[in-house]
């Protein structure tokens, strides 16, 4: 079998469409505290939940968003949960960090490595209530430095529940690169505890597709639980609003607020001697600098682009469902809207 790309790519335009239209939310104040997208997870999000079923449960991690919505739940109250309104998935009481949702067994947790216990909690329930079930995690690279992930995986393997880890790797910990603070291999330190570890390419939809459907078809046939190991980039850093992102963007608008502060803490009166001083700014340089060569800048690290670049063989097909998904997120914003959600 293999994958359906313009189904594929129909999961994640509506996505990234849907995650947009809630950074307009944002940007508007209308969402208040921080808000974090899963623009550039599409692929991988699309490739594992499309082949999940009726009693199979995701435990989500801050960036539940994509998956909840590609999974089924009704859009129009995500947005109004985002919102803060009692009307909202979770009464407005969750924000988009703490997503819930009975019908689709799905829970999230803004606390990093949380999905790991959640996964294995959902994977020994269904081993006595809804046999051949899975549980899928969803997690960043940064939560397996976490014990509680490495105790889940570690406890799925020696009990054998059917857990699929999906690692989400964009080799970033918020502002620090993941390589600089994880020790040795990731994959390997997995297959140290006993999980049958997958890598695939997180840009690509189908060889995501693919190889979920083998890790899914293992664990449903009891052979216990496997680690998908994916690289992908967040488009909008790790949260909307990132500072560094603003001064690459903006660089007029934003570097003065940055460079002034800077130039008085330079030539100031007492504190650390000039040579202190003068290291200070080369380091708020030399992030700036690496935030410019960052991968997140690179139009071709885009998975609903990358997906988009294989069906331009039926230019005519692809524009028509693309103006469908358009009309379709459109009508949740302006449904929500004319019910006064905002």
């Amino acid at each position: 079998m293999q994958p359906d790309l313009w189904s594929l790519y129909a999961m994640m335009l509506k996505s990234r469409l849907f995650e947009e239209g809630i950074a307009a939310l944002w940007h508007q104040g209308l969402i208040s505290g921080e808000m974090h997208l899963g623009t550039g997870e599409e692929a991988i999000v699309a490739g594992v939940v499309d082949h999940l079923k009726d009693g199979d449960a995701m435990a989500l991690d801050h960036r539940g968003t994509a998956a909840l919505f590609m999974r089924g739940e009704d859009p129009g109250a995500m947005v109004k949960e985002f919102l803060g309104k009692k009307e909202g998935l979770c009464g407005g009481c969750g924000g988009h960090m703490h997503l819930f949702s009975k019908a689709y067994l799905a829970a999230s947790s803004g606390i990093v490595g949380a999905s790991g216990p959640t996964a294995s909690g959902f994977a020994l329930a269904s081993q006595y209530l809804r046999p051949h079930a899975v549980s899928v995690a969803f997690l960043g690279e940064g939560s397996i430095n976490q014990g509680m992930m490495m105790e889940s995986m570690n406890l799925a393997a020696v009990w054998n529940l059917p857990v699929l880890f999906v690692c989400k790797d964009d080799n970033w910990s918020i502002t620090t690169r993941s390589d600089t603070m994880t020790g040795g291999d990731l994959k390997e330190r997995v297959r140290g505890l006993g999980v049958d570890t997958i890598m695939v390419d997180g840009i690509d939809a189908g060889d995501v597709w693919e190889n979920a459907r083998t890790a899914i078809d293992h664990i449903r046939g009891g052979k216990g639980p496997v680690f998908l190991y994916a690289r992908c980039v967040h488009l909008e850093a790790h949260f909307l609003g990132f500072q560094l992102k603003r001064m690459i963007e903006a660089p007029f608008k934003e570097m003065p607020q940055v460079a002034l502060p800077l130039a008085r803490a330079v030539v100031g009166p007492g504190g650390a001697g000039v040579r202190e001083r003068l290291a200070g700014v080369r380091t708020v340089f030399s992030s700036v600098i690496a935030a410019l060569q960052d991968p997140r800048r690179d139009k071709d690290k885009d998975p609903v682009r990358h997906t988009r670049n294989k069906l331009l063989s039926d230019l005519e097909q692809l524009q028509a469902l693309e103006s469908r998904v358009e009309k379709e997120i459109s009508q949740i914003f302006t449904a929500v809207q004319d019910m006064g959600a905002t």
